[in-house]
């Protein structure tokens, strides 16, 4: 199997790979900035716990970054279609959230337009509507 850095060569192509580099760069922000994450994403470690920073380094980056590199290194459709899905379950789960929890606040709203955004991108790819 030769390695080789597929660069998008159509529009369809470009807003998944897109979306996968956004995906990245949280990815990568996460890892090396875990605080400042839980500060933007309105979460607060106990001093109790501080395994709570480890999970932001584990759990978010390690997803987004794995799940992104593998988008970008590879450029698969199923891929793209997984990292679509992903964002817009995403989506779902803040829609939820506002719904039951009392978070409709602003942050949310921006939060779930990013989320959908990111998730339309690389479906519009996987799924043939911008070829």
């Amino acid at each position: 199997m030769e390695i080789a850095f597929p660069w998008p060569m159509s529009d369809g192509e470009w807003l998944a790979w897109s979306s996968a580099a956004v995906t990245v760069l949280l990815g990568l922000f996460s890892l090396f900035a875990p605080r400042l994450a839980l500060r933007l994403l309105r979460l607060a470690p106990s001093e109790r716990h501080p395994e709570a920073v480890a999970e932001v380094r584990a759990t978010i980056s390690g997803f987004y970054l794995g799940l992104g590199l593998a988008c970008i290194l590879l450029a698969q459709p199923l891929l793209y279609m997984a990292l679509g899905f992903s964002w817009a379950f995403t989506a779902f789960g803040r829609v939820v959230g506002m719904l039951s929890d009392r978070a409709n606040t602003p942050y949310n709203w921006f939060a779930l337009v990013v989320d959908l955004v990111l998730a339309a991108l690389p479906l519009a790819f996987a799924f043939g509507f911008v070829p």
